[in-house]
């Protein structure tokens, strides 16, 4: 038993390992556009209405398909799925690189979407097989942390890369290393120790509640449940930052207002992925063992960042650039290292047996604020209208406006969640 235990425990390490790094493909797919904004204005003679639409098209797929996802997660296996959701990534990326037109471009990366949408679900769904409920908050921690990985490689790396070799060969080589990881994942990945032929000794806490497996009745019991409500209008104010803002329109934020370079840019962009990378694990360990407490972690977070906000709102254009720096690290360690937390108390809110359900159907919530403030921040900004090539502070600053009262918006809805974390 205990030569079975040892050997559960060194394999999981190389489940961690492939899966955050699909997740780091993931995310470094989510964010690119922020850094190549202006090259695919100009490749395909676009205004910023349409560069948001073209964006937003990885968040329409992506959330559409949180739900299926979930639900093949939870009867098909998240492995199978992640395999051939996978392989719809990879082409994706490299249909995007080669994309002649617009209308070519938003379908590709409307496959992309899709195909990355398997990613958080079904890992999350395979973690909660291979670790304790007490060490998922860590675990999913690092998860986040690689996560931001990706969210750096799309910030700096990106700009010098694109700059060497140009965008397009970029998103076409990510596909292919892409698809070198799907094999990793049909090779070595398993959905749980019993599979392996290894001890399994995973208890599923939470409601004991009987729960109908089919899957109209297991998306009754999560639609009905107010405590989801509440997160779910935290993840969509959040989205709605994370994906609008930082993940789009925060790059010609700096180079308009500020007049930065496209590097120096990207520097200030990846202290997001920065705060994903060092934070995540330890708003993790702060979760699971200093608070044994989610809803703490979500409040405390959702404070900081109103406040964080706040500062944007009253020095838009005058801060100074350390400031900045220290600002957009903030905004990620409270809008995007703490969302794995969020995932985790909507699984804990349910039976494990509608666990991959629940958490692909909160995880839409965070892409429908993508949809909707992505373009709407273009269409704020083409009102604006452009001054010798940029667009107007004034026009920022209602853009920072919004997010403001967004953050208020997630923190009095946080607080009316329950805490789902329970102590053992």
């Amino acid at each position: 038993m205990r030569k079975g235990l040892e050997k559960l425990y060194r394999y999981r390490w190389f489940i961690v390992l492939i899966l955050a790094a699909q997740y780091l493909i993931v995310y470094f797919q989510r964010v690119a556009p922020a850094v190549v904004a202006q090259e695919l204005i100009d490749d395909f003679r676009i205004t910023g209405t349409s560069l948001g639409l073209l964006a937003s098209a990885y968040f329409y797929s992506y959330a559409i398909a949180q739900i299926p996802v979930g639900i093949l997660s939870d009867s098909w296996g998240p492995k199978k799925t992640l395999i051939v959701c996978g392989l719809v990534a990879s082409f994706g990326a490299v249909f995007f690189g080669l994309a002649p037109r617009f209308e070519f471009a938003f379908a590709a990366r409307a496959f992309v979407g899709l195909g990355v949408s398997a990613v958080f679900i079904a890992t999350m769904r395979i973690f909660a097989e291979w670790y304790r409920s007490v060490e998922l908050a860590r675990i999913s921690g690092i998860f986040m942390a690689v996560g931001g990985l990706g969210w750096f490689t799309a910030t700096t790396p990106l700009a010098l890369l694109c700059g060497t070799f140009g965008w397009r060969m970029s998103f076409i080589v990510t596909g292919v290393v892409s698809i070198v990881f799907t094999i990793m994942t049909w090779l070595i990945v398993e959905d749980s120790p019993a599979r392996k032929g290894l001890p399994c000794f995973v208890e599923h806490v939470g409601n004991s509640m009987p729960v109908k497996r089919n899957i109209s009745g297991a998306l009754s019991i999560i639609l009905r449940d107010k405590h989801f409500w509440c997160i779910a209008i935290w993840f969509i104010m959040r989205g709605g930052a994370l994906f609008g803002f930082f993940g789009l329109w925060a790059g010609p934020y700096l180079m308009d207002v500020y007049q930065l370079s496209k590097n120096s840019t990207g520097n200030i962009l990846s202290m997001i992925a920065f705060a994903m990378i060092f934070v995540s694990p330890v708003i993790g360990h702060l979760s699971d063992k200093t608070l044994m407490s989610r809803k703490k972690v979500l409040v405390g977070t959702s404070v900081l960042n109103c406040l964080c906000w706040l500062a944007m709102l009253l020095f838009y254009r005058t801060l100074p650039i350390p400031a900045l720096y220290v600002l957009f690290f903030l905004m990620g360690v409270t809008i995007s290292s703490v969302g794995t937390i969020a995932i985790i108390a909507t699984k804990e809110l349910f039976p494990a047996d509608i666990s991959g359900t629940s958490m692909g159907t909160m995880n839409i919530f965070p892409f429908i604020g993508g949809i909707i403030f992505q373009p709407l921040m273009g269409y704020v900004l083409d009102s604006a209208g452009k001054t010798q090539g940029v667009y107007p502070p004034s026009a920022y600053k209602t853009i920072i406006w919004l997010l403001f009262v967004t953050s208020l918006i997630a923190l009095a809805s946080i607080m009316r969640s329950k805490e789902t974390m329970k102590r053992q």
